[in-house]
């Protein structure tokens, strides 16, 4: 009896081993022309969010204004120096003049010239003309009977006075004339970088120490 179910039971082994590696078997991978296979997704979790730029915050005006250095004086050089022998240099690169004798530096001192290119003249010059009170003939407001200021900051060459009003011009104490068409060296508002019309602005106490050393026809240089 045994050895006539032999030979059914290998039968079911040899179908069951077919089975079980038929199953082991990788599948192959159908390739179907003209359909491009899609990307898997890439889980939310992986994708870093690129952080937003950080604003920074508008700087004033004033911190992007250069510092310049203050007036240095050479006491025994100014003190020993007649207007025959003075001579004054510019420049305007460096936003400096300089009150000398021969190659002696007897006042250096900060200034500030005009704010567009070519608006304070470039070479040699001679003082034409001292005036302590002077005011500008195009530069100043336009002020009523009483006074007061009705349009300030006004310019001759392009204003017109409102009805009423008179033109009073700004003031430019110690004023050291250069040119024939007003530029000239006097007190003015140094913000740190050049801001005039055309004019060489200084500091009160240089404006009036250049003055008290400079005479009619003393040369002036101003350079680039």
């Amino acid at each position: 009896m045994i050895r006539k179910l032999l030979p059914i039971f290998s039968v079911i082994l040899l179908g069951a081993f077919a089975l079980t590696a038929a199953a082991q078997k990788p599948r192959p991978t159908i390739s179907r022309p003209g359909i491009p296979r899609r990307a898997l997704p890439v889980p939310t979790a992986a994708v870093r969010a690129t952080p937003p730029p950080v604003k920074q915050p508008m700087r004033k005006a004033s911190e992007l204004i250069s510092r310049q250095a203050p007036i240095t004086i050479n006491q025994p050089i100014f003190e020993s120096l007649s207007p025959a022998e003075a001579r004054v240099v510019v420049s305007l690169s460096k936003q400096r003049a300089y009150l000398l004798r021969g190659d002696q530096i007897a006042i250096d001192s900060p200034i500030s010239s005009g704010k567009r290119a070519g608006t304070t003249p470039t070479g040699k010059f001679s003082v034409m003309e001292k005036d302590k009170d002077h005011r500008s003939n195009v530069y100043g407001n336009f002020v009523d009977r009483s006074g007061r200021v009705v349009r300030a900051g006004v310019s001759l060459k392009i204003d017109s006075a409102p009805s009423g009003t008179h033109y009073e011009g700004a003031p430019m104490t110690w004023f050291m004339r250069l040119t024939g068409d007003g530029v000239g060296m006097h007190i003015g508002i140094l913000p740190g970088y050049p801001a005039s019309h055309g004019c060489i602005r200084m500091p009160s106490q240089a404006a009036a120490m250049f003055y008290s050393r400079v005479k009619i026809g003393t040369p002036v240089q101003v350079t680039p």
